[in-house]
């Protein structure tokens, strides 16, 4: 990473501010409201999911300027990485899913019928909305367009990715108190962060493999939300246990790969076959 404007403690402050301040002042009155504390908000547009991207175009362009907002242009559609990473980023979180499927039925515990049951079309159109609407769009260009490499730079790749995974977690408290917000609402957010701060460990080990591609961010972020969506094996014990394993599986193989080739990340040029 040549930008030293990017490892600008000021600037990662900044950028903290905005996101979540963003997002906060649209979610935080309705939880507020939700919870007793506040007799009745004023009704927000949906934009609280916005704010880290937000936070991390402004930041990008308070510092680097147009040549900043045109590389994160470049990486929200470069597709030049090795062919072969598309299994990942598309497959990884779908495979762990179904392996945890399988062992839930073994353990004799029906898994719900999924959302897109006698209508298939919806999982590509579900697989649209998610992307567009669904956050990582919205998030995207802050956690991996900006944060990420800062984080990297201090604490290594697995320090800066469960930093990033703790800040990428608690920014969704707010929807833990609001009843319409179901994956969510009265669900125990630290096993949520600890899912999270695994999804970001992958992410980073996909974001350095794709030499920084944004693009590749927003479709394994997009296959994430999607996966939890179609294959509803969080909804029961057994399930969600083994989706938590093979997480874990995916993160210690990442972890141990890591510890054989150094804790930076690659400079963004094409990777070559070492992971």
């Amino acid at each position: 990473m040549s930008d030293g404007n990017r490892s600008s403690p000021v600037a990662f402050g900044v950028f903290l501010v905005l996101a979540f301040g963003w997002s906060w002042a649209f979610w935080g009155p309705q939880a507020l409201v939700e919870t007793g504390y506040l007799g009745s908000s004023p009704t927000l547009p949906a934009l609280g999911a916005f704010g880290p991207s937000v936070a991390g175009i402004v930041v990008v362009a308070w510092r680097r300027g147009r040549a900043g907002l045109s590389d994160l242009a470049r990486r929200a559609v470069d597709v030049g990485f090795a062919r072969w990473l598309w299994v990942p980023i598309l497959g990884l979180f779908p495979l762990v899913a179904a392996v945890a499927a399988g062992y839930a039925r073994f353990a004799g515990a029906g898994l719900p019928t999924p959302p897109w049951a006698g209508a298939p079309v919806a999982l590509p159109v579900a697989f649209g909305y998610i992307l567009l609407l669904g956050g990582p769009l919205q998030e995207e260009f802050g956690w991996r367009g900006y944060a990420l490499e800062p984080l990297v730079d201090r604490a290594g790749r697995l320090g800066g990715s469960v930093v990033l995974g703790l800040l990428w977690g608690l920014w969704h408290l707010p929807l833990f108190y609001i009843p319409g917000r179901t994956i969510y609402y009265q669900k125990p957010i630290w096993g949520f962060v600890a899912s999270i701060v695994m999804v970001a460990v992958v992410m980073t080990w996909l974001y350095d493999l794709t030499g920084g591609s944004l693009l590749a961010m927003l479709l394994v972020h997009t296959s994430f939300n999607w996966t939890t969506w179609a294959i509803p094996v969080l909804d029961i014990d057994p399930g969600s246990l083994a989706f938590v394993i093979g997480q874990f599986v995916v993160v210690a193989a990442i972890v141990a790969r890591w510890r054989s080739n150094g804790s930076g990340l690659r400079s963004r040029v094409r990777p070559g076959s070492e992971g």
